[in-house]
């Protein structure tokens, strides 16, 4: 085994992978960019050394100085994780040339499934399923028309390299076939570098499931059975299972022959996952899944196979690169129980998922679910860190376990429903409506469920009369702990000859409320607002404090301006009056559509003078290595607009509308 070892990556993986080492009484070398000076993953580690500015261009994609750092710090090798250089082969040689370990699968076995079409031509001499489609070099328009012609509409056409649905686009008529040719291109030049596309043909009831696999240096290859990840949106996983919904012992069998298969057919070692697309049309059918890829690396959802088998991936991970032979035989690991995990990110569902940033002012994850059921939390992240623009969005994965399907993903909402988050929206309230949807729970699941209720399951919920007066309390400060042992300040809303109440301004997008906060004679609070009296007693809404019926009491938090209430698994954010703030606002508004976030404007489809109408396409901004369209919030003249190519921040005037009167 190894004595130290260095983690070229950041965030909830890093963090993950120094448990496992530290576990194992390996120390750990933490990497990280300015942006991640005071980073968990730094904390944690037993040293850490800077590698460069917040882009990761010029920090966690710097092959040469993440080696420079693991020889300075004397580790022996260097562990990935996933994204960044994990599926980089040319990275791996510079890591070997170095006299370093790569702990991961060899240079030639990432090349060898690197790229899609190359993938999928090895696979089918191998004898595994692959899905009928264009897979080669040509990439000239007609000849990729053609061919989807020749397939049949609907197709898919899919970035060659990389994933994460970045260059994906569904096509259902030879019309559109080159639109969408020309946006999957762009997406995934900026994502991979690489605008080659394959196009296949699109399965109208899809299941993705994917199969663990494990390979030694000594011929080895194992599964640890499957997982389901067809919960998605934009060709992204959402909430990943093991095992999957619906799976019969035949169909098992077939799809784990057929991933053991691949990976020997490569001399595969490490940790690896074998990805299939099944038509779930008439059921999981042995002879209705196909080979869509492998991804080299440990996957996001690996912690979901871990609950399930009871098997530290990390650790095998360590033990494989360390030359030994794998840990257990196929007829040694075994499947037990149910697992789920919901990726929980800093986005906005209700802005169609646009990445969100933010400092987390409030963080607060349980500490236990349901009984029988099992949570871990995966996190980088701490109360008071920022979400940054530079990177994935990801604020933890909650990862649960039960003795079955059906508890396993009631102890999951439970678990996202006790989650609080304060200084950025999230996509809690969503996770939670999706792991409550009638159709997910009953296994009816396939890549387009999403898709089909994101209305419902994006749905803003107002908030009650209790949740307004929960606001309320908390910003007038009433009912807080004394600030000293004096027994007058312990009387909250004390006054000599009346009832004092405090008058409280709140405001929620173009909404104002104002509320009356007043001691009651029993200790606790009378509040007014919308017409509505509520009245909190003392404690309700207390951390830790029994539930009643399964339900749990709103709670608030207070951070800078604002205050945040979760109840029944959603957040309600409320800005708390401030009238010189407000003026100064008024005075410096303009007639502008400001940049939802930092990015580089990709397309620009208006000119200044042009009239537009409301919902009008005007730029395409990319962002997070995903385009997003810009739309005109209103009708207008433009007086001003961005221009092609520029990089701009958060904030940004974007275009600048004719003011009238």
């Amino acid at each position: 085994m190894f004595s130290k070892i260095l983690i070229a990556n950041r965030g909830e993986i890093a963090c993950r992978v120094i448990r496992t080492a530290r576990r194992l009484g390996v120390a750990t070398v933490a990497v990280y960019s300015d942006a991640d000076a005071g980073a968990l993953h730094v904390q944690m580690a037993d040293e850490a050394v800077r590698i460069g500015p917040a882009p990761v261009g010029e920090s966690y994609l710097r092959g040469e100085a993440i080696i420079a750092a693991a020889r300075a710090s004397g580790a022996e090798a260097i562990h990935p994780g996933y994204g960044f250089l994990s599926e980089n082969p040319d990275f791996v040689d510079q890591v070997t040339l170095a006299g370093l370990v790569f702990i991961g699968p060899s240079a030639a076995s990432i090349r060898a499934m690197g790229l899609k079409d190359a993938a999928k031509r090895l696979m089918e001499k191998a004898g595994v399923p692959v899905v009928p489609g264009y897979h080669g070099e040509d990439q000239g328009l007609v000849l990729l028309a053609g061919k989807a012609r020749e397939i049949g509409y609907p197709v898919l056409i899919k970035a060659r390299a990389g994933g994460g649905g970045k260059g994906m686009r569904r096509v259902d008529s030879p019309d559109d076939f080159a639109e969408a040719l020309s946006g999957a291109r762009r997406e995934a030049k900026a994502a991979f570098g690489d605008d080659a596309v394959l196009v296949e043909k699109y399965v109208e009831k899809p299941r993705h499931i994917e199969v663990q696999v494990f390979g030694d240096d000594h011929g080895g290859a194992v599964h640890l059975f499957e997982r389901d990840c067809s919960a998605q949106r934009r060709h992204q996983k959402v909430i990943e299972e093991a095992p999957a919904p619906g799976m019969t012992a035949a169909m098992r069998k077939a799809m784990t022959d057929a991933a053991v298969k691949a990976a020997k057919a490569i001399g595969y070692s490490g940790a690896g996952t074998i990805e299939f697309i099944a038509d779930a049309s008439e059921g999981l059918k042995p002879d209705r899944f196909w080979f869509m890829e492998m991804n080299t690396r440990l996957q996001v959802e690996h912690p979901v196979t871990e609950m399930v088998t009871g098997v530290d991936l990390v650790e095998w991970q360590l033990r494989v690169a360390a030359g030994e032979n794998l840990p257990k035989t196929q007829a040694e690991i075994e499947l037990c129980g149910h697992a789920f995990e919901a990726r929980l990110y800093a986005e906005d569902p209700s802005r169609n998922f646009l990445p969100a940033i933010g400092t987390l002012h409030h963080l607060d994850f349980p500490s236990q679910v349901l009984p029988g059921c099992l949570l871990r939390v995966e996190t980088g992240v701490r109360a008071g860190d920022a979400i940054s623009p530079f990177y994935d969005p990801m604020i933890a994965k909650m990862v649960v376990h039960g003795p079955d399907r059906a508890s396993a993903l009631a102890g999951l909402a439970d678990a996202l429903e006790a989650t609080e988050i304060a200084g950025s929206v999230t996509n809690a309230a969503f996770l939670v409506a999706l792991a409550r949807d009638a159709e997910f729970a009953a296994g009816e699941v396939d890549t387009g469920l999403i898709a089909r209720r994101q209305e419902a399951l994006t749905a803003s919920a107002e908030p009650t009369a209790e949740t307004v007066a929960r606001a309320a309390l908390a910003a007038s400060g009433a009912g807080e702990a004394a600030g000293s042992a004096d027994p007058w300040s312990s009387l909250a809303g004390y006054a000599h000859f009346h009832p004092m109440a405090r008058r409280v301004v709140l405001r929620r997008g173009e909404r104002e409320i104002e509320a009356l906060v007043a001691a009651d004679a029993k200790g606790g609070f009378r509040i007014a607002a919308d017409g509505a009296t509520v009245t909190i007693r003392p404690g309700e809404g207390d951390k830790g404090q029994p539930r009643a019926g399964g339900v749990r009491p709103p709670r608030a938090a207070r951070w800078p301006g604002n205050v945040t209430v979760f109840s029944d698994g959603a957040a309600f954010s409320f800005a708390v009056d401030d009238p010189f703030a407000r003026a100064a606002e008024a005075e410096a508004g303009t007639a502008s559509l400001r940049a939802p976030m930092p990015g580089l404007v990709k397309l620009v489809r208006a000119a200044a003078g042009d009239s537009v109408i409301k919902g009008q396409a005007l730029l395409v901004l990319e962002a997070m290595k995903m385009e997003h369209t810009i739309a005109a919030p209103h009708d207008g003249v433009i007086a001003e607009i961005a221009t092609e190519g520029a990089q701009i921040t958060d904030g940004t005037v974007l275009v600048r509308f004719v003011e009238t009167d």
